[in-house]
């Protein structure tokens, strides 16, 4: 009274095995590729934040004829509750120093010039993220804790 009807409608376990295998490979190629580009986003944190340092200390010159390292006298704050980069502009630091980071020598401050910077620890190894911005206006990314 049952009758069993076999019109090939269903997917054999090959098949199924193939669209898995298939899968696989493209997750082998995408996640690697996504893992970078979520940690350059990362670093668009320090790009922007430096400056807005840039802009503030450009400000601050204007009026004062000189460069400050005082994050308060510039008006320098970060925002948002998920910082990731440790910011020192002279004496002055923002922040909490990532695990694994050192605090950077290449700040400094004087009437003429200065250079902030940025550091991070992005992807948790023995590498820092180090960005670097200068009263021209240069960015420069000193040591890159994502590159290849």
């Amino acid at each position: 009274m049952f009758h069993i009807i076999r019109n090939g409608r269903g997917f054999s376990l090959t098949e199924l095995m193939i669209v898995v295998a298939i899968i696989g490979i493209l997750a082998v190629i995408a996640i690697p590729n996504f893992l970078k580009y979520q940690a350059r986003a990362k670093q668009s944190e320090a790009k922007t934040n430096l400056v807005a340092i840039h802009t503030s200390e450009m400000a601050y010159f204007a009026e004062n004829n000189a460069y400050v390292d005082d994050f308060n006298a510039i008006g320098f704050a970060v925002t948002g509750s998920s910082q990731l980069y440790y910011y020192e502009l002279g004496s002055s630091s923002f922040g909490t120093l990532p695990p694994g980071c050192t605090a950077s020598t290449l700040d400094n401050v004087s009437d003429t010039g200065f250079t902030a910077v940025a550091t991070a620890n992005i992807d948790g190894d023995s590498t820092c993220d180090v960005w670097t911005i200068d009263e021209k206006k240069t960015l420069v990314n000193v040591t890159n804790d994502v590159a290849l």
